[in-house]
């Protein structure tokens, strides 16, 4: 057919067909009948290969449907995180949103459900190709799976045509359910291969117009009609003779066959193989195509491109999810560097850590924050008062509209609240879009403790995901040796659950408050706690007269974690003025972004408002005063003006 001429794309590529929520089961060994709790994430073949392709480095979208409801707005939501282009996504104002449970029972046996009876994705059509948005690409994407009903066969025949008629690569991922095309029940979503004359027949003619063929040998059984490997390869290239043709064998790799197919596998060209405990195979094979077709579409050597996907498979074949476990760029290039001493890749701490790092959400670059976490002081004042306790959490939620009025819906801000006296206050912050940070030490605590937390990752799974764990610690390089190892053992223990439950986490250390505060007091603090894998997003530190102090600091913290969100300052009751001039010497760092700064705010107004002196709306106006001023003298519009 005659291409038509048409810029350079501007994205690498568009996948086609099935977007899911996977509801993976969290306790490992158990049937499927027996998990009692799940993790969400995006999945579908397409979906997850998109958001693989988005990590390594392409700029891809989605073409599928997803329902108006909670769901289908997760998966959107989701995939813009991701860097995923939605405007291919379409909204079914009547069909659910496709479910997928899954489990890991053990090494070789996987069950899942798809629950997609008339799913939002099944009922894709061909007029919901974007005309535009296939031609924008230099490669469309189609699955096997959505050929097996007529409307979503359509629908992907028709982005075909757009490609090849606008010189565009086709990409074909056999993906073989053989459950989703009617030949296996409900319950056996695991199935991989049921033989069948007429799926075989009904992909020979999409064959014939792809560019690229990617298959597992059972895939590659299933397109070319034999169950002798070497036979339906030679099929498969019958019927499309320019593809590139690319045979995934699990740990064994892949074999490309890009022109006359050989008598042995063997001879095919081939990349190394990763050899790692397999824990979850699901998604292993779109995290391959992903890192396939990082190569392929930049024009890498086709070995380089087999290295690229089977290590992005041995990731994914390492952890329990499907897209949220796909490497980054950054993670796959520190894996093919150095390698991991763990065959089991989550065990390895320096992976895991980039992996968290260039997958969390994005945040501000600035930070400033009203911090009201605070449950002695208050209560203390509360109590001189003859206030009731109670009383403290309306007077947080008075706060929250102090910190809005001060953003106006700006970004870049943020509050620190409880969940003891801050829940109402917790739940209007989140109406504002404000950052949160929330405490988890027993107040005053030295050597650390938590507050009414035995189990901290069990706790910590019930706060929303975007709000940040805050730990405070009273800690000092040079305190006794038993003192130290046990704060820094609960440190470990919330870096740990943090980590575990994908919580960010904001350490503050306090080093001031039981000892001088030398210029080297801090950085020793910092090093010591990075050498025994302490990688907080966050730091919260005290006040440095010394510019040169806080160049120390960022040293250290850029030398350990060139991932680090940054530094924010804390409070501690001072007066203004000697904010402000901590904010001049902070601000000679470049990693000290922002502030989080309490009782210099609210602590007044706290005292007249338990007190009966003043009313809400005049401590609300005290409070945001007061916030605004310090914001001014850290942005510099005080002294512009």
């Amino acid at each position: 057919m005659q291409g038509v001429k048409q810029a350079k794309p501007r994205l690498d590529l568009v996948t086609i067909g099935r977007s899911s929520v996977d509801l993976y089961g969290q306790q490992i060994g158990s049937r499927l009948e027996d998990i009692a709790t799940f993790t969400k994430s995006v999945g579908g073949c397409p979906s997850n290969i998109a958001v693989g392709a988005a990590r390594l480095g392409l700029a891809s979208a989605v073409i599928t449907r997803v329902g108006d409801e909670q769901m289908g707005r997760f998966i959107r939501e989701q995939l813009v995180r991701e860097g995923v282009d939605v405007a291919g996504i379409r909204t079914d104002p009547t069909r659910l949103t496709a479910l997928v449970l899954l489990a890991v029972r053990d090494s070789k046996t996987f069950p899942l459900i798809f629950y997609r009876e008339n799913c939002a994705n099944m009922a894709l059509e061909a007029g919901d190709i974007d005309e535009s948005l296939v031609a924008s690409s230099a490669a469309v994407l189609v699955t096997g799976t959505h050929f097996s009903q007529a409307g979503t066969a359509a629908a992907q025949s028709r982005a075909i045509a757009i490609a090849r008629r606008y010189g565009r690569k086709v990409v074909l991922d056999i993906d073989y359910r053989p459950n989703l095309w009617g030949l296996a029940g409900h319950g056996d979503g695991e199935a991989r291969y049921v033989r069948s004359a007429e799926v075989t027949a009904h992909l020979g003619p999409i064959l014939a117009q792809c560019d690229l063929v990617v298959g597992t040998e059972e895939e590659i059984h299933i397109a070319g009609g034999s169950e002798n490997t070497v036979a339906a390869i030679r099929a498969i290239r019958a019927l499309a003779p320019q593809a590139t043709i690319v045979c995934k064998r699990g740990p064994m790799g892949c074999v490309v066959f890009p022109g006359a197919i050989p008598d042995s596998l063997e001879d095919g060209i081939r990349g190394p193989g990763f050899p790692v405990e397999v824990f979850n195979v699901l998604g292993a094979g779109d995290a391959f195509m992903a890192g396939f077709l990082r190569g392929w579409l930049r024009g890498e050597p086709l070995e380089t491109c087999c290295t690229w996907a089977n290590a992005c498979g041995a990731f994914a074949v390492s952890r329990l999810r499907c897209a949220p476990e796909i490497p980054t760029w950054a993670e796959l290039r520190r894996f093919l560097d150095r390698g991991s001493p763990h065959r089991a890749l989550r065990f390895d701490a320096d992976l895991n850590h980039i992996h968290w790092a260039t997958t969390r959400p994005p945040q501000p670059d600035a930070l400033l924050a009203l911090a009201i976490d605070h449950r002695l002081q208050l209560e203390a004042v509360a109590d001189e008062l003859g206030a009731a306790h109670e009383r403290i959490a309306a007077f947080k939620v008075l706060a929250v509209e102090a910190a809005a009025r001060v953003a106006r819906g700006r970004p870049g801000f943020g509050m620190l609240l409880d969940g003891r006296h801050g829940r109402e206050a917790l739940f209007r912050a989140t109406d504002h879009g404000f950052w949160i940070g929330r405490p988890i030490e027993l107040p005053g605590s030295r050597p650390l403790d938590f507050d009414g937390m035995d189990s901290l990752g069990a706790h910590l799974v019930s706060w929303p995901g975007h709000h940040t764990v805050k730990c405070l610690c009273f800690y000092r390089p040079d305190d006794p040796p038993e003192l130290l190892a046990r704060q820094e053992r609960e440190l470990k223990r919330v870096h740990d659950a943090a980590r575990t439950v994908e919580r960010a986490l904001l350490i503050e250390i306090i080093a001031g408050s039981h000892g001088p505060l030398a210029s080297d007091t801090v950085p020793a603090a910092l090093e010591r706690l990075y050498a025994i894998g302490i990688r907080p997003d966050w730091w919260k530190l005290e006040p440095q007269a010394d510019p040169a102090a806080w160049t120390a600091v960022g040293d250290v913290i850029r030398r350990h974690d060139p991932y680090c969100r940054g530094i924010v300052l804390l409070g501690l009751d001072a007066p203004e003025a000697e904010l402000e001039a901590a904010f001049a010497a902070a601000r000679t760092e470049r990693l000290v972004k922002g502030f989080a700064v309490g009782r210099t705010i609210f602590a007044q107004a706290a005292r007249a408002w338990l007190g009966g002196e003043i009313g809400d709306e005049e401590a609300t106006v005290e409070m945001a005063r007061r916030f605004e001023r310090l914001t001014d003298a850290w942005t510099g519009r005080a002294l512009a003006a």
